[in-house]
């Protein structure tokens, strides 16, 4: 494993948070590159040496945040729905504010999609049909349904700015699908 340099790293850092504070003031196409390298404290050629242009930018912090969420799927494949529920509306927490830029404004409409996508993803893998109450349910649908209400759940959470605290987003997520899965 190859140990990347702790100034890159620091860099890195700086212009993703500088993109979402700057998404939180306007619009993607009304940024700049020039706005992100004010913000991140960065030569506009240090944004250039790691992203394309600002909608690389943008999917690769997706993209970082979509593989931590399947790592954590995978750590947590094996506990209760309330527990695993738990590890991710903590992670939602700590990164609220990029979770609520993507789902609760309009920052980035796309990125909706590929959370339910993966969703749906990880939900599949979960439900069973063949047995249960489930029983005699299309998968796709039950799949659907499930990522679907999950989904809306969370965006709502952000939407009302964390109306309760996420260990009782979790537990109520958790009762849920334990109740009805």
């Amino acid at each position: 494993m190859t140990k990347v340099d702790r100034r890159v790293l620091k860099s890195r850092e700086a212009i993703k948070k500088a993109l979402i504070a700057l998404m939180t003031e306007k619009h993607l196409d009304d940024i700049t590159i020039q706005d992100i390298s004010d913000r991140a404290n960065v030569n506009r050629g240090t944004i250039y040496l790691h992203y394309l242009d600002k909608y690389d930018l943008l999917d690769k912090l997706i993209e970082e945040h979509m593989n931590r969420l399947r790592e954590l799927c995978e750590a947590s494949c094996r506990l209760e729905w309330t527990e695993a529920t738990l590890v991710f509306c903590e992670y939602f927490d700590q990164h609220y504010s990029f979770f609520s830029l993507m789902l609760a404004s309009k920052g980035a409409p796309y990125f909706r999609n590929r959370f339910l996508d993966f969703l749906i993803d990880e939900f599949r893998c979960e439900l069973d049909v063949t047995r249960g109450k489930n029983q005699g349910i299309k998968e796709d649908v039950l799949v659907r349904f499930t990522a679907s209400a999950y989904a809306g759940v969370v965006e709502w959470w952000f939407m009302n700015e964390k109306p309760f605290s996420y260990r009782e987003l979790a537990e109520q997520l958790g009762a849920l699908l334990e109740r009805n899965l």
